[in-house]
């Protein structure tokens, strides 16, 4: 067989065709599942490492007390930046291997820009779990910064095995652009990050003090006390340190790139050595070190090290949840990851009620409009959530319909790919 030349390099029709031809077709995943058989310990350690004590995740005598009957995982756990699942997929035919190499569109600026998730069941102990990754949308757009953008949009779907469940899917945005001038490397030069002054600290532990108790917990928030307009109940997460970007990691693994140590990162050098870069002593290192090594992060045109955008969505769960109680279900909810988040950071998380609806005719709903502000009165993480709540009226809650009405993770990606072709015009 006899290969595809070579796409002209940035946006072209062709490119873009081609980028199309993916779409659909589930690959094998990057990394392993950090857990591959999640039980009670994982789940607590995985909240604790966003600063969620919520005993709905970390008690299990306290969970099975509750409308669920048992330990059930707290919605960051459940699916999303290698956490579970484990490959369907392992092997691609070489004709589709062979169409799937490269970057079709190869030369365009990239950057990952938000992330949209969506849940239709809980993940219990013991549960066998597959996942299925696929581009599953590929939007042509007119960009306010560029000639022209693609929007790239990357589902990774998880369901349960015996029985076939559907449990949630996240979708990660990808945006391409053709720059017709480049960003200097200064652009973050002005941001200053002030030391904490006693008071401030004081404000803020003032705040930590009294989250458990403001959280709702076993106490129903029934959909008929809720109005459109209502403040969420703020939670706060800062100053940020090195220290919590060392604990995220070891509850969340490491992510897509699956920073290994010693001569498991040496094996890896082997594998991708571009993602390496000699330190000050010529050491090899990877160029996640920009996110707790100062030097790194400056020589990168940032003021300090910095976060992940990730971990502020996990801030945004953990601030609906301890709002929405234990008898709701967070089904949706996405984010953009507008600047970043330093080393010194204070960030408060807050959110309105904008919208109270019952969602498919009969599940009482609310829609939320949430989002992270720092210190320095800057919206980092502006983002959207929709809550089913227990109703009077109504009842306890109904978990949502995966789309289609789906079982499996095929079905699910199926049901997507159609989806996101509904909604070229205005994305998902």
């Amino acid at each position: 067989m006899s290969e595809r030349p070579a796409a002209p390099a940035g946006i072209t029709d062709e490119g873009v065709a081609r980028l199309r031809e993916r779409v659909g077709v589930a690959t094998p995943h990057p990394q392993p599942p950090w857990y591959r058989s999640p039980n009670e310990d994982a789940f607590r350690h995985l909240a604790e490492a966003t600063g969620d004590d919520n005993p709905l995740w970390c008690e299990p005598a306290y969970a099975t007390g509750t409308v669920w009957g048992g330990p059930i995982a707290s919605p960051n756990f459940n699916g999303g930046d290698t956490l579970i699942g484990e490959d369907e997929v392992e092997h691609l035919d070489p004709a589709i291997r062979e169409a799937m190499k490269g970057d079709p569109i190869r030369g365009a600026h990239a950057f990952y820009s938000g992330s949209f998730r969506e849940w239709w069941n809980p993940v219990r102990p013991a549960m066998r779990i597959g996942r299925r990754s696929a581009l599953v949308g590929v939007h042509d757009k007119q960009s306010e910064f560029a000639k022209r953008a693609v929007h790239e949009w990357t589902g990774e779907v998880f369901c349960a095995k015996d029985p076939d469940l559907a449990l949630s899917a996240q979708y990660r945005l990808m945006i391409r652009t053709e720059r017709e001038g480049v960003e200097t490397r200064t652009k973050y030069a002005d941001i200053e990050i002030d030391a904490y002054t006693d008071e401030e600290l004081a404000r803020i532990d003032e705040w930590y003090a009294g989250e458990p108790e403001r959280r709702r917990g076993a106490d129903p928030r029934w959909w008929e006390d809720v109005d459109e307009g209502d403040a969420i109940t703020p939670i706060v997460k800062g100053p940020l340190r090195v220290t919590d970007m060392v604990v995220w990691h070891t509850g969340m693994g490491m992510g897509l790139y699956g920073v290994k140590a010693l001569r498991l990162g040496y094996q890896q050098r082997q594998r991708m050595p571009k993602f390496f870069r000699p330190d000050d002593l010529n050491v090899p290192d990877v160029q996640q070190r920009v996110h707790w090594d100062p030097e790194w992060a400056r020589a990168a045109g940032n003021p300090a090290s910095y976060d992940y955008g990730r971990m502020r969505e996990t801030w945004l769960v953990h601030l609906c949840t301890d709002w929405m109680g234990d008898d709701a279900w967070l089904w949706k909810l996405d984010c953009q990851f507008r600047k970043f988040n330093y080393v010194g950071d204070t960030h408060w998380m807050q959110g309105t009620v904008v919208r109270k609806y019952l969602a498919d005719g009969d599940r009482p709903a609310v829609d939320l409009d949430v989002f992270g502000e720092n210190q320095r009165g800057e919206t980092t993480t502006p983002g959207h959530a929709t809550i089913l709540l227990p109703s009077r009226e109504h009842g306890p809650v109904r978990l949502p319909e995966p789309p289609g009405g789906a079982h499996t993770c095929q079905e699910v990606l199926d049901a997507l790919v159609e989806r996101f072709a509904m909604t070229e015009e205005t994305d998902a």
